[in-house]
C-alpha cells in the first residue's frame, strides 16, 4: 500500500465499458512526515469514495483487481482507504479532521 494525496479528478468521456462508472482520481504520493508531496503522480480507480484533498490508500497491480468497485475491471491502482490519522513515534504528522 501506497500513501498518497487526491490533488485532483480525471474525467474520460470515451473510455472500455468495463470501466464505466468509475470515478478516477489523481494521485501524488506522499512522505508521511512532513506530508510533502514527492511529485510523483498515478491516476487510481475509487473504490472508497474519497475527494480532493484527502490523503489515501492505494494500491497497484494485480491487488488494484480485488475491490468490488474494480473486481474484473482494467485496472492497475486502486484507493482502498481513507486515512483518519499518521502517527510516528508518538507524533502525528497527520489528522484528517485539522
Amino acid at each position: 500500500m501506497v500513501l498518497a494525496k487526491v490533488v485532483g479528478t480525471v474525467v474520460s468521456s470515451h473510455k472500455s465499458q468495463k470501466i464505466e462508472g468509475i470515478k478516477f482520481l489523481l494521485l501524488e504520493k506522499i512522505d508521511p512526515v512532513t506530508m510533502n508531496g514527492k511529485g510523483d503522480f498515478v491516476v487510481s480507480m475509487d473504490s472508497v469514495g474519497a475527494g480532493v484533498g484527502e490523503i489515501v490508500f492505494y494500491v497497484s497491480g494485480s491487488s488494484a483487481r480485488y475491490t468490488s468497485a474494480t473486481e474484473g475491471r482494467p485496472s492497475d491502482s486502486a484507493i482502498i482507504a481513507i486515512v483518519d490519522y499518521i502517527e510516528k513515534d508518538g507524533v502525528y504528522t497527520y489528522e484528517k479532521n485539522r
